[in-house]
């Protein structure tokens, strides 16, 4: 991970997506790397400022859990299945592991070998067979290349311990095998006959000329080494194919995209101690111990426009919060570290931000200035909510010069294009823009839309009540729709069955019923939220 994410809520709003990108735009000009990004579907109102200041969408962000790429495992740590046991064991005590990756030539996983499986074969093996190739043994005796017709050496091995004319008499020699031999002419002369696979000269002997001949001529590999015959009988056992050992082809394997929290729980189960990490085309990455598990790097993350860990994203807990820009109540997000946290009682997130640009001597581009503009004109519900304050209102006046636009026509076009429901079902205008909240163990789910349209809510108003009924069922005692119109200044309200003597007592409602109209109600901030958490905590 290296940019810094800057992010609002799940259900995100125009200002959540604006000071995102102001907030992003600001911290980059000041040496940061960050990248905004929105955890939801963004809405028709925060479109359409986007699409007014040709303003591109920031990314979807799904977590900031910690995956397996951000732990410090072994990156780089595998060997072609090929390569040598001597080459596998110097790998695995280079670097200090027990287990090793091995992989094929597209460094797809033949399976782990571990040092455990090397003893035993090198201890218990079959000595009289070799398998390897002819680069291996070169390396292992530390030998010359003098005659190479072949890469991929297989055969009976063999070693002229017996006098010359004994062995003569004695061994049958063929193509499939492999002979270790010094300055025994004699013998040499009968395996360059025998075309055999590969002849080992020791003690730093060479062939004549006529020997080098005939072994051209039947094409017979030859490999000159300086070890004497039994040092190099020894040897030779280590330039056989690590893959031919008797490795684990099904090793339990995670992908550098799995999540930390889910590997632990296997790890727990099946209790190795070693992992080969493949990413997503099955391209082995690395080794990761078990050790490895408790080194990794957190995501770095700003918010904006909420402090409540029901708000945020997925996997807040395991993300490294820089900074927290907010106009809300205290919530329940907490860090190990002090960091700074700018909360102000203005009616918009964008509002402190704008101050951010000031204390820094940031410039404010045209199409970033349109944005927060549109921000506050939103959370304020162009200066008719009871949240606005004097600065929202300085600041909104600010950036629409900059902007150059019309505040009160630019601020009807932008609710108009976000107030249209149609063609939307319950379940969407639902949940757009859905928060929820404890009230001394008691939970709560408030849902507020903005729209000229009530009418096409009010045809389904029933539906409306089952899905807040549903929503109790769930565990909210308390789930409410406020449906809120910015030319009438005022919400209707929808909510579910057993709330309903709770939201006539915060509002004064005498006669309360689905869809009442509440006069002047518009915040949820500000009136929704406290009148019903004033009740609540009376009752309790």
């Amino acid at each position: 991970m290296v940019k810094t994410y800057i992010f609002g809520h799940r259900k995100p709003d125009t200002d959540t997506v604006s000071s995102s990108i102001a907030l992003s735009y600001l911290k980059n000009q000041l040496g940061m790397d960050t990248e905004p990004r929105v955890l939801g579907t963004i809405n028709n109102e925060t479109k359409f400022a986007l699409n007014y200041f040709k303003v591109k969408e920031p990314i979807y962000l799904n977590d900031v859990k910690v995956q397996v790429e951000d732990i410090a495992y072994k990156k780089g740590i595998i060997l072609n299945a090929n390569a040598s046991i001597e080459k596998a064991f110097k790998f695995m005590s280079d670097n200090q592991i027990t287990a090793l990756p091995l992989v094929n030539d597209n460094k797809k996983l033949c399976g782990l070998i571990t040092l455990k499986e090397i003893a035993k074969e090198l201890i218990n093996g079959d000595i009289s067979q070799l398998h390897t190739s002819y680069t291996n043994i070169l390396e292992s005796l530390a030998g010359e290349e003098v005659l190479k017709f072949d890469e991929e050496i297989k055969g009976n091995l063999l070693v002229a311990a017996y006098n010359s004319s004994s062995f003569v008499e004695k061994i049958e020699l063929n193509t499939d095998n492999i002979l270790i031999c010094g300055d025994r002419y004699n013998i040499v002369k009968k395996a360059l006959e025998s075309k055999i696979k590969l002849l080992i000269v020791d003690g730093n002997y060479h062939l004549t000329e006529d020997m080098l001949s005939l072994a051209k001529e039947n094409k017979v590999n030859v490999i000159y080494t300086p070890y004497d015959t039994y040092t190099t009988s020894t040897k030779i056992r280590i330039s056989e194919y690590a893959k031919n050992i008797n490795i684990n082809e099904n090793p339990v394997v995670f992908n550098s995209l799995d999540y930390r929290s889910e590997i632990l729980d296997v790890i727990n189960k099946c209790g190795h101690t070693n992992y080969p990490i493949v990413d997503k085309k099955g391209h082995c990455l690395g080794l990761l111990k078990v050790t490895d598990t408790n080194s990794f790097e957190k995501q770095d993350v700003i918010l904006v426009d909420h402090n409540q860990k029901s708000q945020s994203v997925e996997g807040i807990d395991e993300a490294n919060i820089l900074e927290i820009v907010d106009h809300h109540n205290l919530g329940t997000i907490g860090t190990t570290m002090p960091i700074s946290f700018r909360s102000m009682p203005v009616g918009c997130t964008c509002t402190i931000i704008y101050n951010l640009y000031e204390e820094n001597h940031i410039t404010i581009p045209k199409e970033i200035a349109g944005l927060m503009l549109s921000a506050i004109l939103s959370d304020t519900m162009i200066f008719k909510s009871p949240t606005t304050t004097q600065l929202d209102i300085d600041v909104a006046n600010k950036l629409a010069k900059i902007a150059d636009v019309d505040i009160d026509k630019y601020g009807y076009e932008m609710f108009k294009a976000g107030s249209s429901i149609k063609g939307m079902k319950p379940e969407e205008i639902l949940s757009q823009d859905m928060k929820n909240y404890n009230v001394d163990d008691v939970a709560l789910a408030i849902s507020q839309i903005t729209t000229m349209d009530y009418e096409e809510i009010e045809k389904d108003l029933s539906k409306y009540v089952e899905l807040l009924n549903n929503l109790e069922k769930q565990g909210f005692k308390i789930a409410v729709l406020f449906i809120t119109d910015v030319i009438k200044n005022g919400s209707y309200v929808v909510y579910n069955d057993s709330a309903k003597e709770i939201i006539a007592d915060s509002f004064n409602i005498s006669d309360i019923k689905q869809g009442i109209y509440l006069q002047d109600i518009v915040s949820r901030k500000k009136q929704m939220l406290p009148n019903i958490m004033e009740v609540i905590e009376k009752k309790i």
